[in-house]
């Protein structure tokens, strides 16, 4: 068990991951799945890994680096966080609409930033008013 918890310290020093990213990880080092259960275990009780702040701070950053609540929830599950988890976090975040208004205040109101806005997981109604009121 010592070389799984070592391995997922290491795995963890790069970058913060949920408890089912820091299991990939230890799954393809190799490790048995008891002894990497039990390390993730270990981490949870140490609050080395703790998917309700794995989920608001990445939620966070998604948001800053412009993308909208669906691709922020796709991308949180992606990584291994409970449906309701990520929806709570994005629930956390300033609302959609007005994200999508200040990147529409940066880039202007046109059609090429409203397909940009839907390309990052803007929902339609978020993008529409933007564009309407930029």
């Amino acid at each position: 068990m010592s070389d799984a918890l070592d391995a997922a310290a290491r795995a963890l020093t790069r970058r913060d991951r949920s408890e089912a990213g820091v299991l990939e990880a230890l799954r393809r080092k190799g490790v048995a799945e008891e002894e990497a259960v039990e390390a993730v275990e270990t981490l949870r009780r140490l609050g080395a890994v703790d998917d309700e702040r794995f989920a608001v701070a990445g939620a966070a950053s998604l948001a800053e680096r412009g993308y909208g609540d669906a691709a922020i929830a796709f991308r949180l599950e992606r990584e291994g966080v409970s449906r309701e988890l990520a929806e709570r976090a994005v629930s956390a975040l300033e609302p959609e609409t007005e994200r999508a208004r200040q990147l529409v205040a940066r880039r202007g109101a046109t059609a090429k930033t409203a397909r940009w806005l839907a390309s990052r997981g803007f929902a339609q109604d978020s993008v529409e008013a933007a564009i309407a009121e930029g």
